[in-house]
């Protein structure tokens, strides 16, 4: 017996059947009973006319489409394509295209409902429609549409950071060098001192995008949130003022985080400068930490927060709310909802790049006219055996270097090179400029070159820093290696040192910081042969 096929809908390659022997007239569809086998079919199947009108439709279509019935047209519950959905259908229907898939929008369940529709031609030039549901993979086409925009604004922004690094790094040196010839009594130095202040706040807005696009250097520890707070209460209650409230309230069994101790404490003012701000009549901000074990992804918005033992952090206001239009956007560097002069637009997205490059996750939870919480959720550790102490940073005079040392500088930025090449030239060191890795490597082939420091750019065209500084280490065992760079690179993350004992200073730096570094590698003793033949 021949079998003719009347229903087949595809997904990858299952095919579903159903057919009728060849013989058998097909009975008018008008006067055709439903057939109880397909209406318990679990999948959603429409057949339609050439014009999308609705011939036929299983419960479980009904159920999807809600009160779709025989004889209307398809188009009045979905939509979404560039073209009419009846035209689509009328291509499949006369043979001009082949089948194809959609996803299209569920126009009575708002905006948050998507169906995806595949349909394919059948003998009686009717077209077979079978839909299924589409709003969850929606949602995750959101959210890795959403992850890959901040990944490239983070791109963006990191490399704009590198830039301004070196001409800031130009500015700020060449400036330092103008005011060791002059006095404060100069009539130029005021001049000299102002564009210096100014130099240096633009550096503090670049560390903001470099903070973003988590390229910074973080020095993490171990450490209790308590602590952190307890000695910011004080700076915070003065940031927002005597209309506003802010309490803290404390898990006492609250486990510990690992984190840079000064960007954490930057993330908790920017968070709470914003909560100030979103109360100008006054009203309470509340800080509260506790634990949270999660067995299973938890979902909270449209994003997931993966199994395991969190530090939760939570900021709430009773400020004017965000709107959803904006929640999506919050975290973007420049995007800010205040007047033009009140914010920069870099809080958030600051918060969120030190909050992501030390592993922890960060969501906000708004509505209008209701407030605002932010949540930072943070790997919990335990307590070390042996406390951990930060180590703060404690200025040392510069050392007396070692006399007739000389540094090979090797730099691609000229700018940047002129004045380092000056400033240690001041220090009484003998200075060999190398524009690229290349030319560095080139000069170190003359064994009667004696060297006691390199002094290199990270990221450079051709060959980077922690590559040639390695490949001359190999006959060079004994030189003190200083890395420059706009901001961290990958080989100086956590546990990534590129160089035993190498130090790094990050741009944009100052004559005394340059000089100071030099020095203090001139008098470090000179790397091991066993070390360096380990790195």
């Amino acid at each position: 017996m021949g079998l003719g096929s009347h229903l087949v809908r595809r997904l990858g390659t299952l095919q579903l059947w159903q057919a009728v022997p060849k013989h058998v007239a097909p009975e008018p569809e008008a006067n055709k009973p439903v057939s109880s086998d397909f209406d318990r079919l679990p999948v959603a199947i429409v057949i339609l006319q050439g014009d999308a009108r609705i011939i036929r439709l299983n419960e479980a279509a009904r159920d999807l489409l809600g009160d779709a019935m025989p004889g209307q047209s398809i188009a009045a519950h979905l939509d979404g394509l560039g073209r009419e959905i009846c035209d689509w259908v009328a291509d499949i229907s006369a043979g001009r295209m082949s089948g194809g898939s959609e996803v299209l929008h569920l126009k009575a369940a708002g905006g948050d409902r998507f169906v995806q529709v595949g349909l394919t031609r059948d003998g009686a030039d009717q077209v077979i429609a079978v839909l299924s549901d589409a709003s969850a993979m929606k949602t995750l086409e959101a959210q890795f549409v959403q992850s890959q925009k901040m990944q490239a604004i983070g791109q963006l922004a990191g490399g704009i950071a590198h830039d301004f690094n070196n001409l800031l790094t130009a500015i700020t040196g060449h400036c330092d060098l103008l005011m060791l010839r002059r006095d404060k009594s100069d009539p130029d130095y005021s001049d000299l001192d102002q564009i210096s202040q100014n130099a240096n706040r633009a550096a503090a807005l670049v560390r903001q995008l470099l903070a973003f696009s988590r390229k910074q250097t973080l020095k993490p520890q171990i450490m209790d949130l308590r602590d952190t707070l307890a000695d910011l209460t004080h700076l915070l209650n003065r940031l927002v003022g005597e209309r506003i409230y802010l309490t803290f309230e404390h898990d006492p069994t609250l486990r510990m985080i690992r984190a840079d101790r000064r960007q954490l404490e930057q993330v908790i003012m920017n968070l709470v400068v914003n909560a100030r701000d979103a109360m100008p009549n006054g009203g309470d901000i509340s800080i509260t930490t506790d634990n949270l074990q999660i067995d299973g992804a938890m979902q909270i918005g449209k994003a997931r927060l993966p199994a395991g033992e969190y530090v939760r952090v939570q900021v709430r206001d009773q400020g004017c709310g965000i709107s959803d239009d904006d929640l999506g956007k919050i975290f973007e560097p420049f995007y800010t909802t205040k007047r033009l002069g009140e914010g920069t637009g870099l809080g958030l997205s600051t918060a969120y790049g030190i909050v992501k490059q030390t592993g922890g996750y960060i969501f906000c939870d708004s509505q209008l006219g209701q407030g605002s919480t932010f949540a930072l959720y943070f790997p919990a550790h335990d307590r070390p055996v042996e406390s951990e102490v930060a180590q703060e940073a404690i200025h040392v005079p510069a050392p007396r270097h070692e006399p007739d040392a000389t540094v090979l500088l090797v730099e691609d930025e000229a700018p940047v090179r002129a004045f380092a090449s000056r400033a240690l030239k001041l220090q009484g060191l003998k200075v060999i400029e190398a524009a690229s890795a290349e030319e560095a490597l080139s000069l170190l082939t003359d064994h009667r070159l004696s060297v006691d420091v390199f002094v290199t750019d990270v990221v450079m065209p051709g060959m980077d820093g922690p590559a040639w500084v390695r490949t001359a280490l190999r006959d060079r065992p004994q030189t003190r290696v200083v890395f420059m760079s706009g901001y961290a690179e990958d080989a100086f993350g956590e546990g990534h040192v590129p160089v035993p004992n190498s130090a790094f200073l990050a741009k944009p730096f100052s004559l005394t910081e340059l000089t100071s570094l030099v020095s203090q590698q001139l008098q470090r003793a000179p790397v091991p042969l066993s070390a360096q033949s380990e790195s």
